[in-house]
């Protein structure tokens, strides 16, 4: 069992507050490694220490949407937008692209046992409460986005 974390130091998690982290990344492995631990890390800050079940349940929903923003979204010289909002009872991450004609089949599809890839939104219809697709108003492309509900409370 892993120790319990804490927050860090002058931090004091309100659970009333509303959250909004938002940035921009290149659309490379290496983005979508970053925006995955600043997910992990922002979610620690609000209150959700990195071994609870929001953290562990958001982060790799985050690690999915962003590594099929890198995989099928990408368009060369254009990034990725990460959006994380944490409320007291809804935790959503939003993933923007700008490719709009790659757009993931909404529902889960069971890939066959030999197909090396395509589980991966699978986990994130297993994880997330609810996940869709909306396509970008003002540009090209489109955003994934997850919502988990309720939040778990924090360890």
């Amino acid at each position: 069992m892993k120790p319990a974390t804490t927050l860090p130091a002058g931090l004091v998690h309100d659970p009333a507050t509303t959250y909004e982290f938002t940035m921009q990344f290149t659309s490379t492995p290496r983005g979508a490694r970053l925006a995955r631990r600043l997910v992990s890390h922002r979610l620690h800050e609000w209150g959700h220490p990195y071994d609870s079940t929001a953290n562990e349940t958001v982060t790799p929903i985050a690690a999915e949407l962003v590594a099929n923003a890198v995989r099928h979204g990408h368009v060369p010289g254009r990034d990725f937008h990460l959006r994380l909002a944490a409320t007291p009872t809804t935790l959503r991450i939003d993933v923007t692209d700008t490719r709009t004609e790659n757009r993931p089949r909404p529902g889960p599809r069971l890939p066959s046992p030999t197909e090396e890839s395509g589980r991966g939104l699978l986990l994130v219809d297993t994880l997330a409460t609810r996940w869709g697709i909306t396509p970008r108003t003002a540009a090209p492309g489109k955003t994934v986005w997850a919502v988990v509900e309720p939040v778990p409370p924090p360890s």
